[in-house]
């Protein structure tokens, strides 16, 4: 919280600096405030000489301008009982008129110029500022490098990276994070798994810095934080599996496009900073707070590129689908996370398909191989629709529901494919399945996106790992400031 602000005089407070062309042009109203009755105090930001007309005091520190949140100069500050009752920014002839009370205030000047930044809101100090004049809500402990050590480099021999450069997260930075939530700092989001150590919205934005989030990024974090921290997605199973799996991110809702999310043209992979720093600051926590490093409790045999970050957005505007949030239940314009237990994804080609009844089996024959062609309902997956293939559905009139149905109907396998020993492959469903008739997935298994650059016949099938108890199950949750 900021600290008690320091106390105003009664009357009149103006406060500006040289460096501000309008803050000059008004030097000779202040000249006339300050011969009438009315107490004036001027308080400067950078030349405690200036302005000449009057005597004023150095904000040196800026202490004045940051607790009174002084984004323009000039401002005018009215203040009466120790209260601010009326403000104005800038210069305007009738609203100084209106504040001072002096109805011939001005005569000379224009009748409006705009003032300039505040000092206190400089990009270069504003950071050190909120540090300076904030009791730190910021209880974790520092740990202070010698001056020989590279940060980077002694953050990596610690442990606390994914292998590549992360951002020192110093209290100022921090700070600037939590800026990102109304939340307080100290709130426990959730166990965090393996260790199950409390997960305070503290350590998501020490995370979320590190990861090189922005603050409007850190709603995101959190919300997929809560997703991944539960028994429903069991992220500890998702560590411990030896399969090539972590937490996908699927983020839907007006935010997305607020905070610059892609939902088009490499919208996997690299170049966009929400998308990649969304899912690694979830990865980064879930390493530094809840323990989960590799060669310890994470036991994937390989892996895969998406443990680092795997987070995008659906392109809802082009969509000829309601957003997976709707469809999970989520209100449609409401921002929203779904997290899966996925591995990298993997591309469909069908350039030739005109219909959807051709296009959708070319689906199910790719579908059908999701971690071996003979094993079926245990494995959920995403498919990701691109432009490209979406118009053709969107063509045929169908609806999401449509596609996952006739998924679910043309992937149907009698028992006898698909049993231990079938077709020389000794892998399959157990033999007492051996007359039953079984999808490829159970219901709910199958979930479907938009997304991608709008040329490329293709999509891409992210497949699963094991679902239900024994695995993990999808979880959507809402995203809240």
């Amino acid at each position: 919280m900021a600290r008690t602000a320091p106390v105003l005089p009664e009357g009149l407070v103006v406060v500006v600096k040289r460096e501000c062309a309008t803050c000059q042009m008004v030097d000779p109203v202040l000249a006339e405030l300050a011969a009438t009755n009315i107490p004036l105090t001027v308080y400067t930001q950078d030349d405690p000489s200036f302005p000449p007309s009057v005597i004023s005091h150095h904000d040196a520190d800026l202490s004045i301008s940051w607790h009174y949140d002084i984004e323009t100069v000039p401002t005018v500050l009215k203040i009466e009982n120790g209260q601010e009752i009326d403000r104005t920014i800038g210069w305007s002839k009738e609203n100084w008129r209106n504040i001072t009370g002096v109805h011939t205030l001005g005569e000379e000047l224009p009748d409006m110029r705009p003032g300039c930044g505040s000092m206190s809101v400089d990009p270069d100090i504003v950071d050190a500022l909120r540090a300076r004049f904030t009791d730190s809500p910021v209880i974790s402990r520092t740990i202070e490098f010698s001056t020989a050590e590279d940060e980077f480099e002694a953050m990596y021999a610690r442990g606390w990276t994914d292998g590549l450069p992360v951002i020192p997260p110093t209290r100022e930075r921090v700070l600037k994070m939590l800026t990102g939530t109304t939340r307080h700092p100290q709130d426990v989001v959730a166990l965090c798994p393996p260790d199950l150590v409390e997960l305070t919205i503290e350590k998501i934005a020490i995370n979320a810095v590190m990861a090189g989030c922005l603050p409007e990024y850190l709603p995101w974090v959190i919300a997929a934080l809560e997703a991944v921290c539960n028994d429903e997605f069991n992220m500890h199973g998702v560590l411990a599996t030896t399969m090539p799996v972590g937490p996908v991110i699927v983020c839907n809702g007006p935010g997305t496009r607020a905070i610059g999310m892609n939902s088009g043209i490499n919208t996997f992979g690299q170049g966009n900073r929400a998308n990649n720093t969304i899912g690694r600051a979830v990865q980064l926590t879930v390493r530094n707070v809840g323990g989960g490093r590799p060669g310890e409790v994470d036991r994937a045999t390989h892996g895969n590129p998406g443990k680092i970050t795997f987070c995008f957005a659906e392109d809802e505007e082009r969509s000829p689908f309601t957003p997976l949030s709707v469809e999970r239940g989520v209100p449609q314009g409401v921002n929203a996370v779904t997290v899966f237990a996925g591995e990298g994804p993997r591309c469909v080609v069908d350039q030739l398909a005109r219909t959807a009844d051709e296009l959708v089996n070319s689906y199910v024959a790719c579908l059908l191989t999701v971690h071996h062609p003979k094993l079926v309902i245990g494995f959920d997956a995403i498919l990701t629709v691109s432009p490209d293939h979406g118009r053709v559905f969107a063509e045929a009139g169908w609806t999401r529901e449509k596609l996952i149905e006739e998924v679910t109907q043309r992937s149907l396998r009698p028992g006898t494919d698909l049993v231990r020993g079938a077709h020389g492959m000794a892998e399959g469903v157990p033999p007492h399945l051996e007359s039953a008739t079984l999808p490829k997935f159970r219901p709910g298994g199958l979930l479907v996106t938009y997304a991608g650059g709008g040329a490329g016949l293709f999509s891409s099938i992210v497949a699963g790992w094991a679902n239900g108890k024994i695995g993990s199950d999808p979880v959507t949750r809402v995203v809240t400031a």
